[in-house]
């Protein structure tokens, strides 16, 4: 058996990331992770290109029973910081659109970053290596895995959620901290695409693929993004940001015309265009597609008649419709295309501070596995970032 200093399970984002705080201050550390791969996730994500952080990260961007906890560690690794180390290893990047930054080129450089700084300080990562029993021991914990076992006196758990469980994630994280006592919030998928039902389905067959721009909103909260029409339901930006805000039975509403007061834009159409039929004109923002189905569908015995005899009343119900359209989802996709994972560990188990369960000493939880998600945009890298460094400085 061998005896080290850190043990950190789980070699995505957050694992990476610890491993480099924590070998850089001298502590003999080891990263293990069940999969074939190194961060898996990191290279699937953004497109294959990562969207690594966001310029414009602060704790409002992310959810957690406490809504305090994850402001210590943001503050003290920064998105600034983690640009700065992209730009040591000269990464080409950019900025897609609200703040949100993705590789020039592939998600691998962002791995190959991390594998640079933890081989430049002595960190060593192994893969195919499965965790098969933990034991608390007065000088730490035991780790018996397929590849041998480790004696060690701080072990992190940094190995995520229950998202896309084709790359590998599974429950072990919230398995261990129940067998150490640990509270953990109910979980569920989030960013994730909407289901509808089939009647729904068959009312926006031939929609599939087709995208805009809208504002959705859903308790309290809204997001002005694009969305996607799929042959499941609804997805695109907008949609998965709001998903973290749904429950089962909630109703959605969608503004097709965020930009514009469409009842005045109506009325003035009847002006200026008197012989322009209505679906003509509400193509104007949204596709002809997107245009001709839904004035169809939601008015068919006026979507080709000429504007100027539509009554007051009947552009009063087109607005309220386009401006207001209230939709209920069936469900969700899932952990099968969920971007992240809401709820898990309990924040109040940990100290916000170091990341260390406070009735286990030495036992630390980073990253996804703890109830703090973030938005759509980075947000989640950010706080893997930021979790990692933090509890890489105390384990």
């Amino acid at each position: 058996m061998q005896s080290i200093d850190v043990l950190i399970i789980g070699a995505g984002a957050a694992g990476l990331m610890c491993g480099i705080s924590a070998a850089e201050r001298g502590r003999q550390t080891m990263i293990i992770d069940h999969a074939n791969k190194v961060g898996k996730k990191i290279l699937m994500s953004g497109g294959g290109r990562c969207n690594f952080t966001n310029y414009f990260t602060e704790p409002t961007n992310y959810l957690s029973h406490n809504e305090h906890f994850c402001k210590s560690a943001l503050s003290r690794y920064t998105q600034w910081d983690f640009i700065a180390l992209v730009e040591k290893h000269n990464i080409p990047y950019h900025e897609k659109k609200l703040g949100q930054l993705f590789c020039n080129n592939k998600a691998k450089d962002i791995v190959n970053m991390l594998l640079s700084e933890c081989e430049e300080r002595g960190a060593e990562v192994r893969i195919k290596c499965s965790v098969e029993s933990i034991k608390k021991t007065d000088k730490g914990f035991i780790v018996s895995t397929n590849q041998g076992k480790w004696q060690c006196q701080s072990l992190v758990i940094a190995t995520g959620g229950l998202s896309i469980p084709t790359m590998g994630a599974t429950s072990f994280g919230y398995d261990i901290a129940r067998q150490f006592g640990l509270k953990i919030y109910p979980t569920w998928a989030a960013l994730v695409p909407f289901t509808l039902n089939p009647k729904m389905l068959e009312d926006f067959n031939g929609l599939s693929g087709v995208s805009t721009d809208a504002l959705v909103a859903c308790n309290g909260q809204s997001f002005r993004e694009n969305i996607l029409f799929t042959h499941r339901g609804l997805s695109g930006p907008a949609i998965l940001q709001i998903s973290s805000y749904w429950q089962p039975g909630d109703t959605l509403e969608i503004n097709l015309f965020p930009d514009i007061n469409l009842f005045e834009q109506l009325k003035q159409w009847q002006q200026q265009k008197p012989k322009s039929q209505l679906n003509t004109l509400l193509a104007e923002q949204l596709t002809k597609n997107l245009a001709d189905r839904l004035s169809q569908l939601w008015f068919a015995e006026i979507a080709h008649n000429n504007i100027a005899d539509i009554s007051f009343e009947q552009l009063q119900q087109i607005a309220k419709q386009f401006q207001h359209w209230q939709l209920k989802p069936t469900g969700t996709e899932g952990y099968r295309t969920a971007e992240v994972t809401m709820g898990g560990v309990d924040t109040d188990e940990i100290s916000s501070k170091t990341f260390e369960a406070k009735k286990v000493k030495g036992l630390y939880f980073i990253g996804e596995v703890l109830d703090v998600t973030g938005h759509l945009g980075g947000f989640n890298f950010q706080w893997a970032w930021a979790s990692g460094y933090c509890a890489g400085q105390y384990v």
